[in-house]
């Protein structure tokens, strides 16, 4: 215990995010720093990268790849060996370009004649289609850029070199590496602590003696008394723990508690003390009140039984603490603050020639949320019974305009992604109006529910106010599941909405899904035709499938008599428990399904086959799929009754 103030760092671990900071520690710093305490923060995930891709990472990586078996080496590998000269070169070149800082190089990337080309490249030959306006004789990528896209061509290409190297790192340095998702295996619905602990124990790979140079250069330039490990993915794990086991090695007096999305969806059964060997404390669900508590217990100010949802260990087992109190208001959360992480370092990227879908990863955002939880909290695959999604608070429009002119002049970006469950019509209409009454020149995009709330005057409005995007769940285009899954839409609803979004000049995405409880190769036919039509329409303009997964927080984990299924008894979980296997009577091979709706959506988003029967897209599989019973202008008409309503 300590009576002087506290420094407490924040950290995000690798990976997150490329082309923006993972807002969980901006939100932490701005509270803590509203509250008086000395509070930093600093970005592994984009440090790692940046120590990676230089021509010093890079030489360290080809020594890596030379001492691994001719024979094993990937064609990736072999490609990155045989041009190696080139990437050394172009590799410091094509970071500062993705970072803003050489928009002229474009020009040389774009004729492709600058940079080594490995396999992801061969992607382009896709373009070489009459239907995307490519040839043989021409550039496969006129379709997407035309005449005078350069730049948005050249960080197309930049983005397929950076993840030709990925590979490389996966296939010769670090077999679990990812720019998302990275070591994954080890943490998501991990019954135990052991794979996580084994390759903890593991020598450093090249990956891991990286990190741990830059964990004691950030540990030396903060000197901190506590550190948060702020953990969103179960691909942040891994590092999150590399990073504290780096800590102890050297630092053993600095406090370092856990906490984030993975921890509050996963380890809310914790009894594994040898996660402790790392981490001191691990909290749950919003971190404001839980962290005053620990602070003022680090202070002498209050005793280990009045800590706030939090694990510690015990003469050798895991102990909950929880002394209830009252959670901060969202409204008195205070401003997230962006300060200390280097905003002009973040790497735009370009991964899909689609404009919604590039939203994702190219360009510097602000996140923001809107309210707190989900008003609607009824969806059965939702986890409803948690505290980021149950407990529903808002903040006022000034409140709101407020923190984003904060923000714009700390930033100097004026981009904003609220990253809302889901954002309240009613608190999207009053801060668009607060938006345009201030005069405040934003562009901003969020999720929300496609209820009919949103008029297409309520569309027209937040587009007015700077709004260019909107994402929303679909989930499977059927009305009998999406009553059975209590969305509270319909397909034709969502069809009137989304349309209202388009007709205003903001892009839709729709999040879909498929082999929920109960779904049908009938039902998965008729649902991608209903997509086919709301692309045909121009309803929507992305979309991606997700498969269904079956958490035991959720109400069909629940309850899954309720929805026809049998769940598959999980083994004794110690570690990380979410999701949960199950059987479903139908049989139906979901797997081999999701192979065509992925093909199909993809397609789609580059405009490619929205005229075609939908059943070509299961043409690899050994039995036929029935005939759509939706009709095919279903989804004009419905649009079309209600332009006469």
């Amino acid at each position: 215990m300590t009576t002087h103030a506290l420094r407490v760092l924040s950290l995000i671990p690798p990976m997150t995010q490329l082309n923006t900071p993972y807002p969980s520690t901006a939100y932490i710093t701005g509270f803590l720093r509203s509250r008086g305490v000395d509070a930093v923060q600093a970005d592994l995930a984009l440090a790692l990268v940046l120590k990676l891709f230089t021509p010093q990472g890079l030489e360290a990586v080809r020594e890596r790849a030379l001492a691994q078996p001719e024979a094993e080496r990937s064609a990736s590998v072999h490609a990155f060996l045989d041009q190696f000269t080139r990437y050394r070169h172009t590799i410091a070149p094509v970071i500062r370009f993705l970072q803003g800082g050489d928009s002229t190089l474009a020009h040389r990337i774009a004729a492709r004649e600058l940079l080594p080309e490995g396999p992801r490249f061969q992607s382009l030959e896709a373009y070489v289609d009459p239907n995307f306006g490519g040839d043989e004789g021409g550039d496969p990528l006129a379709w997407a850029f035309g005449a005078l896209g350069v730049q948005d061509k050249a960080r197309h290409l930049a983005t397929l070199y950076l993840n030709d190297l990925a590979d490389v790192l996966r296939d010769a340095v670090d077999e679990r590496f990812a720019f998302v998702r990275y070591a994954e295996s080890l943490a998501s619905s991990q019954p135990s602590f052991d794979p996580m602990g084994n390759a903890l124990a593991a020598p450093f790979t090249l990956v891991d003696e990286l990190l741990h140079g830059l964990t004691l250069a950030t540990l030396a330039e903060h000197q901190p008394d506590v550190v948060l490990l702020s953990v969103p993915f179960p691909g942040a794990l891994y590092a999150a723990l590399r990073i504290a086991q780096t800590i102890k090695a050297h630092h053993p007096t600095i406090t370092i508690a856990l906490g984030g999305g993975f921890v509050n969806t996963e380890l809310r059964e914790l009894a594994e003390p040898r996660l402790f060997d790392f981490v001191d404390y691990v909290t749950l669900d919003a971190g404001e009140r839980p962290l005053l508590a620990l602070l003022e217990h680090l202070q002498g100010k209050r005793s280990k039984q009045r800590l706030v949802r939090s694990f510690v260990r015990e003469d050798s087992a895991v102990r909950y603490i929880n002394f209830v109190e009252p959670d901060v208001p969202f409204e008195d959360v205070g401003t997230p603050t962006w300060d200390g992480l280097p905003l002009d370092k973040y790497l735009s990227l370009l991964d899909m020639l689609n404009p919604m879908h590039r939203l994702w990863s190219d360009g510097r955002w602000n996140k923001l949320t809107v309210a707190h939880g989900c008003y609607w909290k009824k969806c059965s695959f939702c986890d409803v019974s948690l505290d980021y999604i149950s407990r529903y608070e808002t903040a006022s429009a000034s409140t709101l305009a407020d923190r984003m002119e904060a923000i714009v002049e700390e930033t100097g970006q004026t981009g904003f992604h609220f990253v809302d469950e889901a954002a309240p019509p009613k608190a999207l209409k009053a801060l668009a109006e607060e938006l345009q009454r201030r005069q405040l020149p934003v562009s901003w995009w969020g999720n929300i529910r496609f209820e009919k709330t949103f008029t297409p005057e309520l569309c027209q409005l937040l587009a007015d106010s700077g709004c260019i995007a909107m994402s929303g769940g679909l989930e499977v285009a059927s009305d009998r599941l999406l009553t059975l899954m209590k969305k509270g839409v319909s397909v034709e609803q969502v069809a009137r909405v989304t349309k209202g979004f388009s007709d205003a000049g903001i892009l839709v995405h729709a999040y879909l899904m498929y082999g929920f409880p109960t779904q049908t190769v009938q039902d998965t036919v008729d649902a991608l035709e209903y997509v086919r039509q709301l692309f045909e329409n121009g309803c929507i303009q992305s979309g991606f499938f997700h498969r269904f997964s079956c958490t035991v927080h959720s109400p069909v984990g629940l309850d899954p008599t309720a929805y026809g299924i049998e769940l598959i008894p999980l083994p004794e979980v110690t570690f990380a428990k979410n999701d949960i296997g199950f059987i479903d009577p139908t049989g139906v091979d979901h797997d081999a399904l999701g192979i065509g709706l992925r093909k199909a959506i993809y397609n789609y988003m580059h405009g490619i086959g929205l005229d075609e029967d939908v059943r070509g897209w299961f043409s690899h599989l050994s039995d036929p799929v029935p005939k759509t019973r939706v009709k095919r202008h279903v989804i004009a008409r419905a649009l079309e009754r209600n332009e006469r309503v």
